[in-house]
């Protein structure tokens, strides 16, 4: 398979996977925390009292979700990549990094979830191009 073709591949793959998880453990946290009836996401002071309402639990899920769709992500389009593992984990950990900074400019969040959400997002996507990185050039 041509380089570039894979690369485009593993990034792909990788992007579903994030979002899957992302997806999934997020509804797992709704589930826990439902969100009340009526909330009319259009107003924005409503969505920040919602969101201030919310206990540290919901929003660890949503961390939980970012983190673990980037590493997870990654580490598939990593593995997809091959000789290219650090560029797909990170393609695949810029796309969700961005998603995760529009989610936190369109939707208010407390500042100390905002730094361990980009954080956290770009630390997991670094981790898996690494690991695979390091999986592939190590000695067998």
């Amino acid at each position: 398979m041509h380089p570039a073709l894979r690369i485009t591949l593993a990034v792909v793959v990788g992007a579903v996977v994030a979002v899957g998880l992302i997806s999934l453990i997020e509804s797992i946290g709704h589930r826990v925390y439902p969100v009340p009836a009526g909330i009319d996401w259009s107003n924005n002071e409503q969505v920040r009292a919602f969101v201030d309402g919310l206990p540290v639990g919901a929003l660890l899920f949503v961390l939980a979700g970012w983190i673990v769709g980037a590493f997870v992500g990654g580490v598939v389009a990593a593995w997809i990549a091959r000789s290219r593992a650090v560029l797909a984990a990170a393609i695949v950990g810029a796309l969700v990094l961005a998603a995760t900074v529009a989610n936190l400019v369109i939707i208010p969040h407390p500042t100390w979830f905002a730094a361990v959400g980009i954080a956290g997002v770009a630390l997991a996507s670094f981790a898996a191009g690494r690991i695979l990185r390091d999986r592939a050039t190590a000695p067998a």
